[in-house]
């Protein structure tokens, strides 16, 4: 695994995109603080870039960072059972997210060292072209994707993976649910 994480974290220094597993589906990331990168994978995935990528962060402190959070979304998240990710409508020092953000903090031993070790939060989109199914092996992924990406982690390829997260919005310290 940590060999894994090297070469990702060499990638990401480097502005690349990486696909890598994690506590949900295949997930194609950059570092969430490079915007050249974020703008390659919204090419990557034909994807209009009004929407928004998910960022993974490996703890709260991390998201602390970028956002203040109330203790009792922090409460909330701890007591989620599935991998939760959470949107925000007021970013601080992340010039790549100035309106909104929606972070998860992943249950995932890979994902949490990689994030850990590189320092900053990644972007985390499903390995599909937009509006396209994603794929659930890491085999089904497109060919065409996988030619344009600059790093595909060597871990987990025979697992499936088919979990996305859930998503809530956080309005006035209110959690209102917008993907169970």
């Amino acid at each position: 695994m940590n060999e894994e994480i090297s070469k990702a974290i060499e990638h990401l220094n480097n502005g690349g995109v990486i696909l890598y597993p994690c506590d949900t589906i295949w997930g194609m990331g950059c570092d969430a603080t490079n915007q050249k990168a974020i703008d390659k994978i919204y090419a990557i995935k034909k994807r209009k870039p009004t929407s928004p990528l998910i960022c993974l962060m490996s703890d709260f402190k991390m998201a602390e960072k970028y956002l203040t959070i109330s203790s009792k979304v922090k409460s909330f998240l701890n007591t989620q059972k599935r991998p939760t990710t959470i949107v925000f409508n007021k970013v601080k020092n992340m010039e790549t997210y100035k309106n909104s953000i929606a972070i998860r903090i992943p249950n995932d031993q890979f994902c949490i060292s990689l994030i850990s070790k590189f320092g900053k939060p990644i972007t985390s989109t499903s390995v599909n072209f937009s509006g396209k199914n994603y794929p659930e092996f890491f085999k089904d992924i497109d060919n065409d994707i996988l030619k344009q990406i600059d790093y595909a982690v060597n871990l987990r390829r025979n697992e499936k993976l088919i979990n996305p997260s859930k998503i809530v919005k956080i309005k006035n310290d209110s959690i209102i649910t917008l993907r169970e």
